[in-house]
């Protein structure tokens, strides 16, 4: 698939993806570009069927002006999100629009076998959904763990140790047969919070991922923020021997476990959650400190309008957490700096993948 399109091109298509069908006026108004420059791009992006013309605008001097929607079947892309305990594709159409998601629930412990059900679970997806292969741009996929090097090298957490330090990348496009984008996970779900969620009405926010780990997700000004290394939000502010206090949802299945109550894997936890599980009190009990330091660290490094409380978290959980998590307070004058609000994550759906999934688009198509 051609996707080759310069800078000006790219601006004229993210203007018509964010306010859905816009005049040309409108989209000059959007813009630093002449309105002659506007009106050629907008018709060369016609004849490329990423665009067409839809219902004329009445209003003004003159003959109506035609809106100008985005071609919403002319491109789709696919996301993938790799998990601990459970695999999640999701596939999307031009205007970002998701088209289906589907849960995988064996854990993707084998690679070579996950990867055999990821291709055919991929082909019916498509076969459903009746979209040609050839309309998919690629494949945005979102993984758990921290980059260590090119080619998709994560270290993952040990229950995906056969994904580990390995070059994903040309795994994956062999397997899949189109091109590929890695992330870490929470970065990919702070993705999908921005155009789906929070993101609506916060223009800089961080994301907490809680999933199996840990991890986090960086949002500045509209815009996603990776970090030289692909590591921005990476949780290493703690000390080795600190790993079981954090708020990874690994161990408070090990705590209630340890209390008697049996909950297979993260997803589980999340569907079934009681707060009245003996084992939960002690767990908030030991993270909560940990969490307080995250937040007042984020705070202050960052300044966002919002933290955003998601992932695989469960939503009575984390209500419970955004009660009781506290910024530090002593100050000069007794005067504190504006907070960010604590917030449980509003898109609809998976965010992580959904957020994969919109990678391969945002890469080839918007700013």
């Amino acid at each position: 698939m051609q996707t080759s399109l310069s800078p000006s091109e790219r601006t004229i298509l993210d203007i018509v993806r964010r306010y859905g069908a816009p005049s040309r006026a409108a989209i000059c108004a959007e813009c630093d570009l002449a309105q002659q420059s506007v009106h050629r791009l907008v018709e060369q992006l016609i004849v490329r069927g990423l665009l067409r013309a839809g219902e004329p605008v009445k209003g003004g001097r003159g003959q109506p002006s035609p809106r100008i929607e985005l071609v919403r079947e002319a491109v789709y892309a696919i996301g993938l999100s790799i998990n601990t305990d459970s695999v999640a594709l999701c596939l999307a159409d031009l205007g970002c629009n998701v088209i289906e998601e589907v849960l995988l629930p064996t854990p993707p412990l084998r690679r070579e076998a996950a990867l055999a059900q990821i291709g055919e679970a991929t082909a019916a997806m498509l076969k459903r959904n009746k979209v040609a292969r050839k309309r998919v741009v690629g494949v945005g996929v979102a993984i758990t763990g921290f980059f260590v090097g090119d080619e998709g090298r994560v270290s993952t957490p040990e229950p995906l140790k056969e994904w580990s330090l390995l070059a994903l990348a040309p795994m994956l496009e062999a397997a899949l047969g189109l091109p590929v984008w890695i992330e870490n996970n929470a970065k990919t779900a702070a993705i999908g919070e921005s155009l789906l969620g929070v993101g609506l009405w916060a223009r800089s926010f961080f994301y907490l991922s809680f999933n199996y780990g840990f991890g986090g997700g960086v949002v500045i000004d509209g815009m996603p923020y990776f970090g030289s290394h692909h590591n921005a939000g990476e949780m290493t502010i703690f000390e080795p021997d600190e790993a079981e206090r954090r708020p990874a949802l690994q161990y408070l299945l090990a705590e209630l476990r340890a209390n008697g109550i049996t909950v297979d894997s993260v997803e589980a936890l999340r569907e079934r959650f009681d707060p009245a599980w003996p084992g939960v009190e002690a767990w908030l009990a030991r993270t909560l400190p940990a969490l307080d330091r995250v937040i007042n660290s984020v705070a202050g490094l960052v300044d966002p309008e919002a933290i955003v409380f998601g992932g695989q978290l469960p939503t009575a959980l984390g209500s419970m957490m955004i009660e009781r998590a506290q910024f530090y307070g002593k100050h000069r004058y007794g005067v504190a700096p504006p907070r960010p609000k604590l917030v449980l994550s509003e898109a609809a759906g998976n965010a992580t993948v959904i957020g994969a999934a919109l990678l391969p688009l945002k890469q080839c198509f918007f700013r």
